[in-house]
């Protein structure tokens, strides 16, 4: 079934709504079978959201498969779906790199689920130089800045926000990306679809044998866009503060203004595991949701003995009072302001030829999902 003809079918039902209550009819008649189980492979960080899942514990299972979850850094990630075998089931992936492989590569291999397991404020991810009398953002203008990865989520995120919060548009101020990230180790580096360029742009290369954080330490560029806190940063540079000193004020403040969780990785499952088995999307986003569950379980009471922060306990609590109590939500209607928000960024800075929607991109079984 394509996609057109599974949206209509979808718009047509009126029992196409699916929860984690079950409280729905499916879709899709199948379901799975209770004598055989489905091997089904997985690949992703294992964030204190996943690792219930990821570790197979005790009620936290995919109903009816057989999962064998394997650890990968997002850019090897993204590289083995867009251009390697692309033969994981599930995976986690960059958000921004899979609309631009959907938008202007036309990869329709994988479709989204509305599983979120990266999600970052970005005003933290801005550093500057101290000596280049940069104080707020508006200083940023005809500023040299460096990146590591110039179409990564990470940056869209932050040029969104500069230029629909303070006014900074992307051809303001310079670029320069350098031929070497720091954060490789963590991250795998940047792949394809994080290293492109709009046309009509100029974005210049580092000086070679450099990193993004070389380049903010020597002085070469006024500032750093990083998903990565930079080596120069974590070793007390005297030079080298972040924009914003005190970001959780701000960050928080962007939260109450527009409602907005900025979403950096997503969950995609292969189309062909999908077509042979309608029933694993939600089996998937249940078990997604089940063991974030037992992460915010674990964080409400024993977090103290699980992170050295003195005050974690206030954190919680401060975190729950302005977000609620389910601060990661995942299914698209808690997160549609979010993923409109990247979407109109992309296109606005050159990046994704077209704006993208969320029926595009999400697959047409889950655009109800909601957890119970």
């Amino acid at each position: 079934m394509n996609r057109r003809k599974a949206l209509s079918i979808l718009a047509q039902s009126s029992t196409a709504a699916s929860t984690l209550g079950f409280s729905h009819q499916s879709l899709a008649a199948d379901k799975p079978n209770p004598s055989k189980k489905l091997p089904i492979t997985m690949t992703g960080y294992i964030f204190d959201r996943i690792e219930a899942l990821a570790k197979g514990q005790v009620k936290v299972k995919v109903e009816g498969c057989e999962l064998t979850y394997s650890e990968d850094r997002i850019g090897g990630m993204n590289t083995h779906v867009f251009s390697g075998p692309g033969t994981r089931d599930v995976t986690e992936i960059g958000l921004h790199p899979f609309m631009l492989a959907y938008a202007n590569d036309q990869f329709r291999d994988y479709s989204l689920l509305p599983v979120f397991p990266l999600r970052v404020f970005r005003h933290k991810s801005i550093f500057i130089r101290k000596d280049r009398g940069i104080t707020k953002p508006e200083d940023l203008r005809g500023k040299k800045i460096a990146t590591p990865g110039y179409s990564s989520t990470s940056l869209t995120w932050i040029r969104g926000i500069l230029e629909h919060e303070y006014g900074i548009k992307p051809a303001d101020v310079e670029w320069y990306v350098s031929k070497v990230d720091s954060s490789t180790a963590s991250s795998g580096g940047p792949s394809k679809q994080e290293n492109v360029i709009p046309k009509g742009f100029t974005v210049r290369e580092g000086p070679a044998g450099k990193d993004e954080s070389d380049m903010l330490a020597d002085g070469d560029v006024n500032a750093l866009f990083h998903a990565a806190e930079p080596q120069c940063y974590l070793d007390g540079h005297p030079k080298v503060s972040r924009l914003f000193s005190d970001f959780r004020v701000v960050e928080q403040a962007y939260y109450r203004e527009t409602g907005i969780f900025p979403i950096m990785h997503v969950v995609a499952m292969r189309n062909k595991s999908i077509d042979a088995n309608p029933w694993l999307p939600e089996a998937l986003f249940k078990a997604y949701s089940e063991s974030k569950k037992v992460a915010y379980q674990k964080i409400a009471k024993t977090a103290w003995t699980h992170n050295s922060l003195p005050w974690v306990a206030q954190e919680i609590e401060n975190t729950e009072k302005l977000m609620g109590k389910n601060f990661w939500p995942y299914g698209i209607e808690p997160n549609r302001k979010s993923l409109e928000a990247l979407f109109q960024y992309s296109h606005e800075q050159g990046l994704a030829k077209q704006q993208l929607t969320i029926e595009e991109l999400f697959h047409p079984s889950t655009l109800n999902f909601i957890e119970s």
